[in-house]
């Protein structure tokens, strides 16, 4: 199965930039259409889905709204990696974020959605302080 791994958490105060990365293998053979995304998850607060993008045949882009227009996923294909660059964090963005994998087409409606995605890693803790 696919095996995803975080790193770049870190801590950093409010309006300033992290970016946080996923490294990604494992893959079946010849498999090049898969969709990855970031979720996020904060004490006492449901796994939400953040930003995710499409690979292979679909080249989609989605955000959540409450970091439409600050946070960009990006990917690296032939490093099998994504990546989550975050500005302008604000406390609020405090989270344990989590990389997750699923096959075929990101969905619109669905790339949110916890329960579609198939791999998870372990996750890397981003903490802003006011």
């Amino acid at each position: 199965q696919v095996q995803l791994l975080e790193s770049g958490g870190g801590s950093v105060q409010t309006g300033g930039s992290l970016t946080v990365s996923c490294a990604a293998w494992g893959f079946s053979y010849g498999r090049n259409d898969y969709c990855m995304a970031w979720f996020r998850q904060a004490p006492g607060k449901e796994r939400e889905g953040v930003a995710a993008i499409d690979s292979g045949s679909y080249y989609t882009t989605l955000y959540a709204d409450s970091v439409k227009g600050r946070f960009t996923i990006s990917q690296d294909t032939a490093k099998k990696t994504i990546y989550l660059e975050m500005t302008n964090l604000e406390a609020e963005d405090t989270a344990m974020y989590y990389c997750a994998e699923k096959s075929g087409w990101c969905g619109v409606g669905s790339f949110s959605d916890p329960a579609t995605y198939d791999a998870w890693g372990q996750g890397t803790q981003v903490t802003v302080s006011s």
